[in-house]
């Protein structure tokens, strides 16, 4: 959560985004790699939805997959770009962006977006 300088801004999503968008890939995850080790039925409604697509439209869930990751990937390239025209020049801050965009994609690039620098210049 820095913000000493325009060029070192970063700032962390929010732990309730963070906590649902990793259990909601993870479950995603497990349930197209290992559907056979989902407890379907612990899961009430969600398990029967996961069960149905598992067992009636597999195909969609596994491109499904790899269509959200590349989105993930797509929106972390993006979060570089938008580094650069706001003026964060610092590389770890630019790290982080990247890596916390292609983690919890949207939670993360809405932050990233809002962000206006301060358009006065700089004295020194």
């Amino acid at each position: 959560m820095a913000r000493a300088a325009s060029g070192e801004y970063f700032r962390r999503s929010s732990l309730f985004w963070m906590a649902t968008i990793t259990v909601s890939m993870g479950y995603f995850t497990w349930a197209v790699f290992w559907p056979q080790q989902v407890p379907y039925e612990a899961l009430g409604p969600i398990g029967a939805f996961s069960k149905h697509m598992v067992e009636h439209h597999y195909p969609l869930l596994y491109y499904g997959w790899w269509f959200a990751w590349s989105v993930h990937v797509a929106e972390a390239i993006y979060s570089l770009k938008l580094c650069s025209d706001k003026g964060i020049d610092s590389l770890f801050s630019r790290f982080l962006w990247c890596l916390q965009t292609f983690l919890f994609g949207i939670a993360s690039l809405s932050l990233l977006l809002k962000y206006r620098p301060d358009p006065r210049p700089k004295r020194h």
